[in-house]
């Protein structure tokens, strides 16, 4: 319920979706010849980019903890898991139908699908354990890759050593990750009572403002590509 939902928390994501939106600008901008090509897969950018998905799949450990770390409830976590991957179905069924060839088969969406469903085990795990395993999801990219896993059955795992041409990619290994760790954060918080505090903590006029996209984030994510997109071309073409 809003009564009961952290600020901070929906800050943090609203941040997130600013981030996500403005990569997503500068990706149509160079796509639509206004920046060279090549352009946000050079410098920074992939470094923002893998930021930008780390924040979300951080923040889904963190939520995970903070709705089910005192007991599972399983009707509310059932329902948010058919929505997580109801719309990742769907951006896979779009992607598909207007970029064909690097449709996105494995994308942040259906890694917060994943790693919510995994996460359920490390609830009750002690935080030494989650950290351990999401290190060795990190690591396992670095020394596990074989070709056995070449077949686009295993795509979503992450071992492969080709990785066919996708507009997104976030397989299970290494993005389980920062999922475990939000987990792990999230159990230290509310050990240390860190969670009473920011539950205090209200943000002036210009923060609230900021919380309403945090509240609705699958929705906003779902929307502000084809939005951006559309924009950038009414621009391209018209102006």
């Amino acid at each position: 319920m809003t009564s009961h939902r952290i600020p901070a928390i929906d800050l943090a994501r609203s941040l997130a979706l600013l981030a996500m939106a403005g990569y997503h600008l500068t990706f149509d901008l160079m796509l639509f010849a206004h920046l060279p090509p090549g352009f946000v897969f050079q410098g920074p950018w992939p470094l923002i980019a893998r930021a930008i998905a780390s924040s979300f799949l951080f923040l889904a450990g963190v939520s995970l903890w903070l709705a089910h770390g005192t007991g599972i409830r399983w009707p509310a976590f059932w329902k948010r898991f058919a929505m997580l991957a109801g719309a990742a179905a769907l951006v896979t069924i779009a992607t598909y139908v207007a970029m064909s060839g690097q449709f996105i088969r494995w994308g942040i969406l259906h890694a917060i699908a994943a790693g919510s469903l995994i996460g359920l085990l490390f609830l009750r795990a002690p935080i030494i354990l989650t950290v351990a395993v999401a290190a060795a999801a990190f690591t396992a990219p670095h020394l596990l890759r074989s070709d056995l896993f070449n077949d686009p059955y295993w795509i979503w795992l992450g071992l492969s050593t080709t990785i066919p041409p996708m507009m997104d990619y976030e397989p299970l290994l290494p993005w389980l990750c920062p999922v475990l760790l939000g987990i792990a954060i999230a159990k230290l918080m509310t050990r240390a009572g860190a969670w009473d505090t920011l539950r205090r903590w209200q943000p002036g006029r210009l923060g609230r403002a900021m919380l309403w996209p945090g509240r609705h984030s699958l929705a906003i994510y779902l929307i502000h590509q084809p939005v951006l997109f559309g924009a950038v071309y009414l621009f391209t073409r018209y102006l």
